[in-house]
């Protein structure tokens, strides 16, 4: 494996790389959400257990955050009037009112171009604006006065990874049982494994529960493409930490961050100090914590900026958790199995 040494942080996606075959990737959820295994890293050595043993893992005074974004149904399979295909993925909506979306295919379509679909009677119509490279454009959705998420649920689709080659019959297993607001592009994945019982059991072990919110956008799916970590261009994401999870983390004794979108989100508030905004940030090592100490999440895809916050989060023993799970059979990506890691000074601890 493509490996900087054992303590210098990645500077390259190659230093981020691992192999990932192909039948590691899980296509489907499993039937119990909260019956996938769950690695966990006890630093001279690994543990196999379940998603429901994680109250175990717990204990008083341990706050668990989870992200509590539902996912849009913002996948529009739209026609050119000329008949063409066109796929638009609303990413998120800007201040002026316009989206920015993923386009297919984007170089074939001028400024200017509407978009709908084949239905005579649907109720949208997109118009094609300006292009901002990678596939993404912006685009102006017409709803005709209707409002935009009753549009979607008649229209859209609930947007899978594009590694995941198989649909659903149920939609609602790529969403959390908790989850409220429709706001992400993607799932927040760590948090599909929790199922009501669960958390009724994670509170009866001492924790407390609280939600944030971080609108899971580009960068949770897509590797990185700059030759170099500096030059990665990483694309914002809506978060928020409402008043009453600000006060649980307060008096927190440990913070414990469900997915990756969790950690963005507290980080991005502790960075900044603002409770809501949009962040830009980027982990990586060298990092200065400030909230989070342990955490649950799926396995990411190599290249990825989420692979990047967990080496800053653990440093390079992420290789060592991760040939343990190849090598033992875990399920890997969004519909995968998971892990649980606390948090250690990267670069100190032998491979």
């Amino acid at each position: 494996m493509p490996c900087q040494g054992l303590t210098q942080p990645p500077v390259t996606p190659d230093d981020l790389d691992y192999e990932l075959p192909p039948e590691a990737i899980a296509q489907s959820p499993l039937a119990e959400r909260d019956r996938a295994r769950l690695l966990v890293d006890e630093g001279a050595a690994v543990a196999h257990r379940r998603v429901d043993d994680l109250p175990g893992l717990l204990a008083p005074g341990d706050v668990v955050v989870v992200n509590d974004t539902r996912v849009l149904p913002a996948r529009l399979r739209l026609r050119r009037t000329t008949g063409g295909a066109v796929e638009v993925l609303l990413l998120h909506e800007r201040d002026d009112g316009d989206w920015e979306a993923l386009v297919r295919p984007s170089r074939r379509l001028r400024p200017g171009e509407v978009v709908a679909p084949e239905a005579a009677a649907a109720s949208v119509r997109v118009e094609i604006r300006d292009d901002l490279g990678e596939g993404r454009r912006v685009v102006r959705v017409d709803t005709g006065g209707r409002p935009l998420l009753k549009v979607l649920d008649e229209v859209g689709t609930v947007p899978l990874p594009p590694y995941i080659t198989a649909g659903i019959s149920d939609p609602e297993r790529y969403q959390t049982v908790y989850g409220r607001r429709p706001l992400s592009a993607a799932a927040p994945t760590a948090g599909l494994h929790f199922t009501p019982e669960l958390l009724t059991r994670v509170r009866d072990a001492g924790a407390e529960v609280v939600a944030v919110e971080l609108a899971v956008g580009l960068d949770t799916f897509r590797p990185i493409t700059a030759a170099r970590l500096d030059d990665h261009d990483m694309h914002t994401e809506q978060y928020n930490v409402p008043a009453q999870a600000q006060q649980a983390l307060a008096g927190a004794e440990r913070v414990v961050a469900v997915g990756t979108t969790v950690v963005r989100c507290l980080e991005s508030w502790a960075a900044t100090g603002e409770a809501s905004g949009r962040s830009s940030l980027f982990i990586r090592r060298p990092y200065e914590w400030r909230v989070v100490d342990a955490l649950m999440t799926n396995f990411h895809l190599p290249r990825s900026t989420l692979l990047c916050l967990l080496d800053a989060f653990i440093g390079p023993r992420w290789r060592t958790l991760y040939a343990a799970a190849l090598e033992n059979g875990y399920r890997f990506l969004s519909f995968g199995d998971a892990m649980f890691v606390s948090r250690s000074e990267p670069g100190l601890e032998p491979m």
